[in-house]
This record gives structure tokens, sequence and C-alpha cells, in this order.
């Protein structure tokens, strides 16, 4: 089940909404924690219990960490295990493919599934035996809340990863006023919006492109620049709908994506790019390795590390691992080579400069395998233009360019902007009239979005494969 379907919006949303604010105060975390347990069914009924062991072993695993004696070789067996599980699942299959291919060997590689939402919810329980340990956040006892935690449905299969520390007095004890259901209301409907009207879209023309055997360079552009706004669109539309939801329920979960496209560098970037992620590895392996405390070589070898890992986390395969050290090459220059041009340089060119290197960086992520990448680029450097070339690139601008003005449009600030302008104003009749307005269009952009639903079939979620 997706948040951008009809059974959820239809049917699911308004029988836990019902459910849950009917529902004494005592019970809504056992509201809650059923219906993420039915949501997460949908997805894949037999991996609820690798769910539910992963919690255990957490579980478990905190309580022993905040005994005195040995908590630091509790916490190495309870990450070790949190690993174990996620390597098996996730990377099993890449590993045995590539020693069959470096020894040419003929090990039987079993046909894994990946379970929905393993990296998020490992990354998740892995933080709160962190903290624990850490005595950041105090040990849970109840079991049930842990799972909630673990397992709360907007955040459950695709993040942000959530910390304990930022949700922990709101397990226990939480009110949703009137604002926070209105806020998250509007949020989940410009999330949905977004994801439908938007990625959708620039999916299905990147989708197109991407599968074409012999692309000229205009049409390979465009297919980039088409999954440079779907994987954007998607996933923080997600996150836009996950915190509309955790709101509504009365949780604030912290913001995952802050108009990245409008970075004047890398590094700005990263900090604007899929946040919580981000955040887990400075916290969690960053800092812990040394950070910048122990010199430039071994801060580049801990750069070198992250985003190793960073790359490995979204998927097991070679492009993913040369996206992460792609971007570690960028982000070293950026802070010991590139850091007093890029001072001295123009907005505009810094600008310029980042998209070129994000444009890039995503077509390493699209491409499925290394032969495609280099097909790819080939394609895009081979300035092959011809007229049916040139024909079938109008073709796509014709059916697609209302949707990459709307991708560029809001890939700025804009609404923000806006909003905050009506809320500054002092003219009472004036600002009533302009939040009539407001919420009269989110009800027409909701009526829209279900009208794109209900005449497409096409409605992926990029991040439920990580």
């Amino acid at each position: 089940m997706v948040f951008s379907s009809t059974i959820f919006i239809f049917l699911f949303l308004p029988l836990v909404l019902l459910c849950y604010f009917l529902a004494p105060t005592k019970v809504k975390n056992y509201v809650l924690l059923l219906f993420s347990i039915i949501f997460y069914l949908f997805g894949g009924p037999k991996y609820l219990l690798l769910l539910l062991l992963i919690v255990l072993i957490d579980y478990i695993g905190a309580i022993l960490i905040e005994k005195k004696e040995k908590r630091k070789l509790f916490l190495g067996i309870t990450i070790a295990l949190n690993i174990l599980i996620l390597v098996y699942f996730k990377y099993t299959g890449f590993f045995l493919d590539n020693i069959n291919n470096i020894f040419k060997l003929d090990i039987p590689v079993p046909k894994i599934v990946l379970p929905i939402g393993i990296s998020f919810y490992t990354f998740q329980a892995m933080s709160y035996v962190i903290d624990v340990y850490r005595k950041k956040v105090s040990l849970q006892k109840n079991f049930l809340t842990l799972l909630l935690y673990v397992s709360l449905f907007p955040q459950l299969v695709a993040g942000p990863i959530v910390r304990y520390e930022t949700i922990e007095k709101e397990l226990k004890n939480r009110k949703t006023t009137f604002e926070d259901f209105l806020y998250g209301l509007k949020r989940f409907i410009l999330g949905l919006a977004k994801k439908v009207i938007i990625a959708n879209q620039m999916g299905l023309l990147a989708d197109t492109i991407f599968q074409q055997t012999n692309l000229v360079s205009p049409i390979a552009f465009l297919g980039g620049l088409a999954y440079m706004f779907q994987i954007y669109f998607d996933f923080s539309a997600y996150s836009d709908m996950a915190i509309g939801l955790g709101r509504i329920f009365g949780f604030k979960f912290l913001e995952n994506f802050n108009f990245p496209y409008i970075s004047k560098s890398i590094t700005e970037f990263w900090r604007r790019w899929h946040i919580s992620l981000s955040s887990w590895f400075r916290d969690y392996v960053y800092i812990p390795l040394g950070g910048n405390r122990k010199g430039v070589k071994r801060q580049i070898i801990n750069l070198f590390v992250v985003w190793l890992l960073t790359g490995f986390w979204h998927g097991a395969e070679w492009n993913f691992i040369i996206w992460g050290l792609y971007y570690f090459i960028f982000l070293v220059l950026e802070k010991f080579v590139l850091n007093k041009v890029l001072e001295k340089t123009p907005t505009i060119l810094k600008h310029i400069y980042t998209l070129i290197i994000i444009y890039f960086g995503w077509i390493i992520f699209r491409c499925d395998n290394l032969n495609s990448l280099v097909l790819f680029i080939k394609a895009l450097f081979s300035f092959n233009i011809t007229g049916f070339s040139m024909n079938e690139l109008m073709i796509y601008l014709e059916s697609y360019y209302i949707y990459f003005i709307l991708a560029i449009v809001f890939s700025f600030p804009v609404y923000q902007k806006l909003i905050a302008k009506i809320e500054k104003l002092k003219n009472g009749k004036l600002k009533l009239f302009l939040n009539i307005f407001h919420y009269t269009s989110l009800i027409v952009i909701f009526i829209i979005t279900i009208m794109f639903l209900a005449y497409s079939s096409y409605n992926p979620f990029i991040y439920f494969r990580f």
C-alpha cells in the first residue's frame, strides 16, 4: 500500500483517523500500532516477523546495555545482529555474484526478496540502541511502545529516519490540536500532489527515455533532467506526506528536505537532501570514526567510509557505490581545494556548477548497471542531433512542458514564501480572503490529484526499493 493510492486515501486513512480519535488516550498508541502492522502487512505479510525480530533484538540489547557491566560488548553484539540481518537480505546476491565473477566460481545465488523499508527501520532501531548506550535517551521498557516507534506507518517503509530522541516524549504523551490537524492535512495534500502530478509524470518520461537503446544527445539530456525532478519530487513528496500524517497524530517529525536544488555547493546540497540519512551517517559513523578531529588524512578516510556506506545503503549495485564515491570526491574537493574559489564565485555560477554535478550524479544513480551507464554517458556526449531526434524532442516537450514548469517552480520555496507573507498581513479582511482562497485552492488541488490517480496506473515510489 502506498500513500498515493485510492485504498489508502479513501479506506485505510479514514479508518485509522476514525478509530484513533474515538479511542481513549490510554489506547491511542495501540490503535496506531495495530494499523501500522496492518499497513505493513499489505507490503509483505511474511516479513512482519522480520520487523518484530529486529525490534526484539534492539529491545533486549538496550536492556542489557543499560546494565553497568559489558555495555560496549552488548552494544557491539546488538549492532552486529542488525547489520547481519540487513546484509543478508539486501547484499547476499551482490556479494555472491561478484565472488562468482572474480574467482570464476559457480556458487548458487539464492533469490532473496528485499523486505520493504528494511534499510529505514533497521537504521531507526539501531539509532535507539546507540542513543541508549550514549545515555541520550531513556530505556524503553514497554516492547509495544518501542515497536510503535519503529513501525509507525507514516515513516515505516520510506522514511524519514526518525530518531527516538525526537519523539520520545510524544510516544508517552501527546495531543493533536486543530492547528496540528490542519497543518498535517495540508502537508499531506501538497505532498500527494507533488507525487502524483509532478513526480509520476516526470517518472513516466524518464522511464520511456532510459529504456531506449539508441539514444541521441537531446533525448538523453531530457531523460536525465526528467529523472532529476522525478527523484526529488517522489522522495520529498513521501517525506511531506509522512510529516503531515505524523503531525495529524501528534508527532513532529523533523524535516527531510529543504529545497536541495537551490544549493550553491555540493556540501550545501547534502545539508538539504535526505537530511535524516545524512545526519544519521554523520552522528553514528563519521563522528565516532573521529570526524575532523584527527587530522586531514584521517578526515578524508572518514569521509570515504561514510560515502562508500551511503552509496551502498541505497542498493546492492556498483552504480550506487560509484554514486557515493562520486559525491565523496566533490565534497573533498570543496572542503580542501575549491572552498576559497567558491567563496569568490558569483552566486549564479555556483548554482550552475552544483546543478551540473547533481545532474550527472542522478544519471549514475538511475542506470542499473555499468554498461547502461557507459552507454547513456556516450549518448549524452555524442552530440548526434538529427531532424528525427529534434522532432522526438519536440513531441516530448509538448506533452510534458507543463510538468517541467511545475517542477522548476516548486523546486524553489515559492509556496512557503507566499504563505509567510499572508501570515504577516495586518489587513484582517485581506488576510481572511487570502486564507479562504488558499484552502479552497488546496481542495481543488486534491480533486485534481485524485483525477490524475483515477486516470493513470503509473504510480511507483522510488525509495521503496531501499
